[in-house]
Formats: structure tokens, C-alpha cells, sequence
């Protein structure tokens, strides 16, 4: 009788087992890093798409894990998660019944970070640095174009030089500017145009040509076909005495597109085309070889001062100066 009531639980407990299906198990690991070191509060997630067996733990501050009631008749895909590493995903796992499954060698690598880098280019940054340029204005309203205050200044293109040229011979101001001269032209009665309107429309037509010659040909067209650069570069700093030489120098010594100092055969030249253009419209009592070098000296004389009042006065009273710096 013992024996019989021995057995019987026995068998109603085999009975009951098979009943349920196999006894289920876990799955446990530490996450690491491919140094071996800890990575806590990682997100482990047991993906099951095709039952309701689905589960996600985060791991403790050691890294350790354990996903817990695991089917032991199909095989699960482990995938682990961390911020500021990749993704981490298992070989199938399939455990026999009742098993405890030590899931080993995690290790996650640190994430590549994408960085979008938008790629400025030479040309850009002169087209950025040129469209400042001509917001610079000498009280608000003369046009200061060709100083450039940036600290690291780069090349014009022979499209930017053409078109700062324009804008600069086109200004109202610049206009306005020719129209004065023209009326102290007329009061010296030089050229020898007559008096009156007419004269003065001839005045005011040769001084306009003299001045928009000029930085087309000196700023645009010598600039781009000898690879100069046609701005002054103010200085700032160093003593007063470097700084009134860099200025006196602007006119005969200018900075190629290749950085290098050269001769500013762009200047020099411009003047002296300008003013040999200018044998064509002035009245015949007016031209020759003395028009010529006594405008070319007269320009001359006038960037030297422009360059010293550039380097010493005006960069105060000029708008958006500080762009660069």
C-alpha cells in the first residue's frame, strides 16, 4: 500500500508536466564594451514577432541582465541597445528546458556619428566677404568697397572683381561725387569746355569717364587678367610708422590672388590707360603726353592720401567694418 501511494504522485506530476509543455528558462549576460567595459542601463529586448513571448529589461548599473520565461522550443532573437553605441544583435538562441542561459562575448561598439559637413568653398567664402564689402559706406553713404578689414581675406574671382568694379563706378554716391568735381571743374573753367549747362554736362561726362575707366580697368579688367587683387588691406595694428608705410605703399605694391606681394601693375596701369583713354573725349587743347602722366601723378597722389586716410580715420565712421573681425 505504501508503495502504490508512493508512485501515484510521481506519475500525476509527469502527467501534469507534459501537459504544460517543457519547463521554460532565462537568458542572462553583462554588457560590455569592446574594452571589457561596463555598460549599465542597456535595453535588451527578447523579439518574438510570431508569439506573445516578447519581452525588453534594462540592464543594472554592472551591466547585468536576465530575460526570464523563455520558450525553450524555438529560437529567440536577442537584440541590445545602448546610447552611443551600435546596435548589438545575437546568433539565435535556443535553450534546452528548465535551462539558465548565460549569453556571452557581449560587446558593443561605439557608434559611428554621421556629421554633416557642409563644404564651403573658396569662391563661396570671396562671394560672402564681397557682399559685405559693399555694405561698407564712410558715414553712411560713401561707398567704401575696396578696403577690406577681414582677417583672413581670400582671393576674388575675375567675376567678383568685374562686379565690385561695376557697383563701385555705378553708385549714386560715386555719381554724385563726379557731378562735384564736374561744378569745381566749371568755376576753374578746366577742361577747356565752354560755360554754361552744355559745359558743364561736357565737365561732369569727362569726369564721370575718367573715374568709371578707372576701376573698370584698374579694379575689374588688370586685376583679373594679372591675378591681383584690387582692395587695400587695412592693417590696424603695429606702430604708426608700419602702418603709414603700408598705406604709401598701397599704390605701387598690392597682394596677387596667390597671396604673394607683387608690383600693382593693376593700379599703375589703370591710371595710365584711364588716362590715355582720356585723350579721346577732353578738347583738342587739352590733350597729349601731358594729360597722360600729369593725371596719372594726380591719381597717384590721391590713393596715397585715400590709403593713409583709410589706415588712420575713416574705419570708424565706415558701416559694417566689424564684419570681419
Amino acid at each position: 500500500m505504501t508503495l502504490i501511494l508512493g508512485v501515484a504522485p510521481i506519475t500525476a506530476l509527469g502527467q501534469r508536466a507534459v501537459a504544460n509543455g517543457p519547463q521554460r528558462g532565462s537568458i542572462s549576460g553583462d554588457v560590455t564594451d569592446v574594452d571589457g567595459l561596463v555598460i549599465p542601463d542597456a535595453t535588451i529586448t527578447l523579439d518574438e514577432p510570431s508569439s506573445s513571448d516578447s519581452q525588453t529589461v534594462t540592464a543594472n548599473e554592472t551591466g547585468f541582465f536576465v530575460l526570464k520565461n523563455i520558450d525553450p522550443t524555438i529560437p529567440h532573437k536577442i537584440v541590445i541597445k545602448a546610447n552611443g553605441f551600435g546596435d548589438w544583435t545575437a546568433p539565435p538562441v535556443t535553450i534546452s528546458p528548465g535551462q539558465q542561459f548565460e549569453l556571452t562575448d557581449i560587446k558593443l561598439k561605439a557608434a559611428v556619428v554621421e556629421t554633416t559637413v557642409t563644404a564651403v568653398t573658396m569662391e563661396q567664402l570671396a562671394i560672402e566677404q564681397t557682399k559685405d564689402a559693399e555694405k561698407q559706406r564712410v558715414f553712411g553713404i560713401i561707398p567704401n568697397f575696396y578696403v577690406s578689414y577681414e582677417k583672413n581675406p581670400v582671393p576674388l574671382t575675375s567675376k567678383l572683381k568685374f562686379e565690385l568694379a561695376f557697383k563701385a563706378g555705378t553708385d549714386i554716391a560715386s555719381i554724385a561725387g563726379d557731378l562735384f568735381i564736374a561744378g569745381l571743374n566749371q568755376a576753374a573753367d578746366t577742361p577747356d569746355y565752354q560755360q554754361g549747362w552744355k559745359g558743364y554736362g561736357q565737365r561732369f561726362g569727362a569726369a564721370y569717364a575718367d573715374s568709371f575707366s578707372n576701376i573698370m580697368i584698374g579694379g575689374g579688367l588688370l586685376p583679373s587678367v594679372l591675378h591681383q587683387d584690387p582692395r587695400y588691406f587695412y592693417q590696424g595694428t603695429g606702430t604708426g610708422k608700419s602702418r603709414a608705410l603700408h598705406a604709401i605703399s598701397a599704390p605701387f605694391i598690392c597682394r596677387g590672388d596667390n597671396g604673394h606681394q607683387q608690383v600693382n601693375f593693376s593700379s599703375m596701369g589703370g591710371d595710365l590707360i584711364a588716362s590715355s583713354l582720356a585723350n579721346t573725349y577732353y578738347p583738342n587743347s587739352n590733350r597729349g603726353p601731358g594729360l597722360v602722366f600729369s593725371t596719372f601723378f594726380i591719381n597717384t597722389g590721391g590713393r596715397i592720401a585715400n590709403a593713409l586716410v583709410q589706415e588712420f580715420v575713416l574705419r570708424k565712421h565706415t558701416s559694417n567694418s566689424d564684419k570681419g573681425n
